[in-house]
């Protein structure tokens, strides 16, 4: 009897577009427009859903507004709770992603992940920080330190990678040798340099690991920054590079896939990278600076 996981992705634009409105009336909004969504996933059966990156703002790191500090919160804390509500009342996994506050004056962007009953199992924080133009994450977010979990969920064993973090190759592997059978990729990137990249990279990712991979982008643009459109494409991709299904440009959607976690044994029969793989020659990767 195979396994199969129901998975969903949600791209959602940001409602307010007021640099006048509180970081609070902002927040709430996000998270009321994401409500109708998350319900739902759950009303069709979604076992293990994600949401974008930083879910329930906007994507605020063109600026350097320490305003934005204010939409930090403790992780497990009370964006959580309300994500553990949903998930004990229609039995499913959801993995949140959250501006985090840890103490005073240190921040993670990180994504809790809450089981079918409402557990809060852990949290990853993105390990790769980005700081150039339009993207002054250093700014936000200290990097990560809490390695690269994979976590038991009642459906399957879940990894997370955030945004930037799919330009690199070595933590995606280690989630694979750490056991995740589906590895989600919650972002916030607009249309120019990387837009080519981003199908490319992360079904690279999915066959090169053998697992399956949800990728989420949010849509619209938004006020003040005005860096770009993003344009959403959430898609599922299974361990041969294939597209499950695939999200709009432009509006905000609930992405559902059916993913046979059976074929990840049965591609990694074929294609033995991790038996084949020589960790002993890559001391380089670790001792060589650029």
């Amino acid at each position: 009897m195979s396994r199969t996981l129901k998975s969903g992705l949600i791209q959602c634009a940001n409602p307010i577009n007021d640099e006048q409105r509180t970081v609070a009336e902002i927040q709430t909004a996000m998270l009321e427009k994401h409500v109708p969504m998350i319900e739902r996933a759950g009303e069709q059966g979604v076992q293990v859903l994600c949401l974008q990156e930083l879910f329930n703002a906007p994507y605020f790191c063109p600026s350097q507004d320490p305003r934005w500090y204010d939409a930090a919160e403790p992780v497990p804390g009370p964006t959580t709770d309300i994500m553990a509500d949903f998930a004990r009342r229609f039995g499913m996994v959801i993995v949140v992603p959250i501006y985090e506050r840890e103490i005073a004056g240190v921040y993670y962007n990180t994504a809790a992940v809450i089981d079918a009953d409402g557990t809060y199992l852990g949290k990853y924080r993105k390990n790769h920080i980005p700081h150039t133009s339009g993207f002054w994450e250093k700014y936000f977010f200290k990097p990560g330190n809490l390695g690269y979990p994979v976590f038991e969920t009642a459906f399957a064993k879940v990894g997370v990678y955030i945004c930037y973090d799919r330009h690199f190759p070595e933590g995606a592997r280690i989630l694979g040798l750490h056991g995740a059978e589906i590895v989600f990729n919650p972002s916030a990137t607009v249309a120019g340099l990387s837009q080519y990249l981003w199908r490319l990279e992360q079904p690279a990712h999915a066959v090169a690991n053998g697992y399956f991979m949800g990728c989420i982008n949010r849509v619209g643009t938004e006020s003040p920054w005005n860096i770009g459109k993003f344009y959403g494409n959430s898609y599922f991709i299974d361990p041969r590079g294939n597209f499950l299904a695939e999200a709009s440009e432009d509006d905000d959607e609930l992405v559902v896939a059916d993913m046979d976690l059976d074929m990840i044994e049965e591609v990694r029969r074929v294609w033995q990278f991790y038996r084949d793989r020589r960790p002993e020659t890559y001391e380089d990767m670790t001792r060589l600076l650029p």
